[in-house]
């Protein structure tokens, strides 16, 4: 099924209703790829900003928000424990898992979905490098999940938008195939949240299935569930490219200027 907008949900905030207070909602942190396209030694997200690693700065980010009442963390083998340690030490008063990722994203989400706890009503996913969400945005698309069991941040696509192949042309040649109207497009953010059973129950199928997505939104589209896009924004970009983690900075301070 296709990403559609909720808006009459939009404007609506986490803790104004008795039934969201009621869902228990686990965060997982993927956290285990090599961040190639950063051009770095160190992954991604070890990398500094603010004088901490990006993961620690996100899942600072996370506990701000109340409404979060675990975290798991899905990681290389290698780096289990120095974030064991690492966590520990930020003493955020919940109780954090930090698990072996894998070889994707989604083998990396399907393992730390293992370790929520089946008390756990709604699980929010949140790239480790996506640094910059506020308390608002998560309570928002918490919320909007409450009421509506997926929900994703994202943001209208501002460029014209064209469909290509690239068979039998050079690698930097694509021939456009179709031009998609720009309002029917989203670019996906995270956090994504959904009924844990819900999500469950999209990776199962995917397992059975065979098939892969690049978000876990696209893994419950494809059992026929409806998921609502919650309106984020630019500045919860995610640190991909060397430029990003300067525009980080940028964002950071502007936003300490209140600007």
């Amino acid at each position: 099924m296709p990403l559609f907008i909720c808006a009459a949900n939009w404007c609506k905030l986490f803790g104004s209703a008795t039934e969201d207070m009621m869902n228990r909602v686990t965060a997982i942190l993927p956290a285990a790829g090599l961040g190639t396209r950063m051009g770095a030694d160190t992954p991604k997200q070890f990398l500094a900003l603010d004088g901490a690693p990006v993961l620690l700065f996100t899942l600072r980010r996370l506990a701000a928000c109340p409404a979060i009442a675990d975290f798991v963390i899905a990681t290389r083998a290698e780096d289990v424990d120095t974030l064991v340690a690492a966590v520990a030490a930020e003493k955020l008063g919940r109780p954090v898992r930090v698990v072996r990722g894998g070889d994707s994203r989604q083998d990396s989400v399907a393992n730390a979905l293992s370790e929520v706890p089946p008390e756990t009503d709604l699980v929010l996913v949140h790239d480790a490098v996506r640094p910059l969400v506020t308390v608002s945005q998560i309570e928002r698309v918490i919320a909007e999940a409450a009421a509506c069991d997926a929900a994703i941040l994202g943001i209208p696509a501002m460029d014209t938008v064209k469909e290509v192949k690239r068979a039998s042309l050079p690698n930097d040649v694509a021939l456009i195939t179709a031009t998609i109207p720009r309002e029917r497009v989203v670019l996906a953010q995270t956090p994504q949240v959904f009924r844990a059973a819900l999500l469950i129950e999209a990776f199962a199928r995917a397992h059975q299935d065979g098939v892969s997505a690049s978000d876990e939104a696209g893994l419950v589209e494809r059992i026929g569930r409806d998921v609502h896009v919650v309106v984020g924004s630019e500045r919860n970009l995610k640190i991909t490219r060397p430029g990003d983690l300067e525009l980080a900075e940028f964002y950071l301070r502007q936003e300490r200027a209140g600007r």
